[in-house]
């Protein structure tokens, strides 16, 4: 499948561009997602002198399954190239890594704002509230490009909220016009249901936990995905064509084939085609 193209194409990570923030700034606890303990601020020991990572063709099969769910939606490189101005935390004054490393979550959560909002702009059914999205899209760039302490001290919660309450208007108008529209299951407990060809054309799943749930087959054109945990989630000849709100690291977590329909805004990942 070929990359996002357009706007949401500038809200995916580019790791040349980055001082591999992502691999120093976040912690993980050992479990079946990551196979070491790290503390945010310290350097993972797979990552390189070039800010590459020295196993990332075996991510999955070293026990760092996480890092092949992860994506930072862009931020990065703002942080890296825009925030820091490009000065490396390596080669930086003493205290740059702890600077990076708190305002870098700050930004990945506005750029995945930016993303939900980015998306919404694009949906036809939304017309009746594009100057309300392109404010709030414009105040989040904005919020980006603050300093590294106005980055620090932003209430990104209330920010959020803020984001959401436009979103939550966005979702009811496009799933509106859905014929056979699903019904609400926002927040549903469907870890491991059984779900194989259920119609949830415009539904409602938005933080929905769908952990380790099958919907093979199932129809889920035009529905809202927000937040929901698709860990491994069984979509394998599912259609998800239209579906909106949903994010790559979402479906990096799911498991997938190559009949598995997706919308236009992710990309296929590439352990779907290994798992058959």
């Amino acid at each position: 499948m070929q990359e996002p193209s357009g706007a949401l194409a500038d809200l995916r990570g580019d790791c040349a561009n980055c001082f591999g923030l992502c691999c120093v700034a976040l912690p993980f606890s050992a479990s079946a997602d990551f196979a070491v303990d790290k503390a945010a601020g310290t350097p993972c020991r797979n990552l390189r002198e070039d800010h590459r990572c020295g196993i990332h063709a075996r991510l999955r099969d070293t026990g760092f399954t996480g890092c092949t769910v992860y994506d930072c939606f862009g931020a990065g490189q703002k942080v890296s190239q825009v925030t820091f101005g490009g000065e490396d935390w390596r080669t930086g004054p003493a205290g740059r890594v702890r600077r990076m490393s708190e305002v870098f979550p700050v930004v990945r959560q506005l750029h995945e704002l930016l993303w939900y909002l980015t998306e919404a702009l694009s949906l036809p059914a939304a017309r009746p509230l594009r100057a309300d999205l392109r404010e709030l899209l414009e105040t989040t760039e904005t919020l980006t490009r603050g300093t590294p302490d106005d980055l620090a001290a932003l209430d990104v919660a209330a920010h959020r909220q803020q984001v959401n309450v436009l979103l939550l208007r966005t979702s009811e108008l496009a799933r509106a016009g859905v014929r056979g529209r699903g019904r609400n299951r926002r927040g549903a407990d469907l870890m491991g249901a059984r779900l194989r060809g259920a119609d949830l054309r415009g539904a409602d799943l938005r933080g929905a936990y769908l952990i380790a749930a099958d919907l093979t087959g199932a129809d889920l054109r035009g529905a809202d995905l927000i937040g929901a945990d698709l860990r491994d989630t069984d979509l394998t000849d599912a259609d998800l064509t239209d579906a909106f709100f949903l994010t790559q690291p979402q479906v990096n977590a799911a498991r997938g084939s190559a009949g598995t329909r997706l919308p236009g805004s992710v990309t296929r990942p590439a352990h779907w085609t290994a798992q058959g």
